[in-house]
C-alpha cells in the first residue's frame, strides 16, 4: 500500500508539529474585518454586521466595517481608486473575516458580489485571503433560506479562507431589529453569537499557522518544475 510511484518525494513533506504548534503565539486581538451587502439606509445586512462586530470586540477582537458606499462596479475604476484601495488594505490587514448579505432573487446581492471580486487572489505576490478565517451570514426577506451562505461558502474556499462550521441565517429580517436598528433578543441572535465565538476561537488557533495550513504539494510540485525549467533554460544558454 506504501507504493506510490507517481509522487514527487522531494515535494512530499512529513507533517512537522512545530509548525503547527508554535511555541511563540501572537498576543495581539484578532483583526476582523466585517462586509455587508447593502446600500440601503436601513440595511438588515448592515444591523446584523453591526450586531456582529458589537459581540466580537466583547470577545477581545479589534473589528472593522467596510462601507460599500462608492465603490466601483469590478473594472470600472482602476485598483488605485480610494475604495478599491481601502477595501484591500483592509483585507491585508485582518485575519479574519465576516461576509453578510442579503438574499435578493435567491442570491447574494450585486454589493456583496463586488466587494468580493475586488479581492485579488494575489496582491504584490502575496495572496491576501490565504489562510485567514471567515465566518458567512444572511439576512432574509422572507422565510429562512440558505442560498446566499452557501454561495458565500464556495467563494470562501476559492479564496482559500478557511469557513468556519457555524452560519447564520436571519428569516424574515424586517422583524428582529427595532427602529434603531438593534437586534432583538431571539434564537437567530443567539446563533450569532455562536458563529461570532467560533470565528474568534478558529481564528486564534490557526493566525499564526495559516501559511503552514494552506501549504500545497501540488504548488511545491509545480514550483520544483518551475525552477527545473529555468535552470535547464540558464544552461542551454551557456551553452
Amino acid at each position: 500500500m506504501s507504493d506510490t510511484p507517481q509522487l514527487h518525494d522531494a515535494s512530499l513533506l512529513n507533517i512537522d508539529e512545530t509548525q503547527l504548534f508554535p511555541a511563540i503565539r501572537s498576543s495581539h486581538a484578532p483583526r476582523i474585518l466585517i462586509l455587508y451587502g447593502s446600500l440601503r439606509e436601513r440595511s438588515y445586512s448592515r444591523f446584523a454586521a453591526e450586531e456582529a462586530a458589537r459581540i466580537l470586540e466583547r470577545l477581545g477582537a479589534e473589528v472593522k466595517l467596510f462601507d460599500p458606499r462608492n465603490l466601483p462596479q469590478p473594472d470600472g475604476a482602476p485598483a488605485e481608486h480610494p475604495k478599491v484601495a481601502e477595501l484591500r488594505n483592509l483585507v491585508t490587514w485582518c485575519e479574519g473575516m465576516v461576509w453578510c448579505s442579503p438574499e435578493r432573487h435567491g442570491a447574494m446581492t450585486g454589493i456583496m458580489k463586488s466587494q468580493i471580486d475586488w479581492i485579488p487572489l494575489s496582491l504584490g505576490g502575496v495572496r491576501p485571503t490565504q489562510g485567514k478565517t471567515l465566518a458567512v451570514m444572511q439576512v432574509c426577506g422572507g422565510s429562512q433560506s440558505f442560498n446566499t451562505v452557501n454561495q458565500l461558502r464556495i467563494l470562501g474556499r476559492w479564496m482559500r479562507l478557511l469557513t468556519i462550521p457555524n452560519q447564520s441565517s436571519v428569516a424574515k429580517a424586517w422583524d428582529e431589529f427595532d427602529e434603531c436598528g438593534r437586534m432583538r433578543p431571539s434564537p437567530y441572535y443567539n446563533r450569532i453569537v455562536d458563529v461570532m465565538e467560533e470565528l474568534v476561537k478558529f481564528t486564534l488557533l490557526t493566525r499564526d499557522i495559516k501559511d503552514h495550513l494552506v501549504d500545497r504539494y501540488s504548488e511545491r510540485v509545480e514550483s520544483r518544475a518551475e525552477l527545473s525549467r529555468r535552470v535547464n533554460q540558464a544552461k542551454a544558454v551557456g551553452q
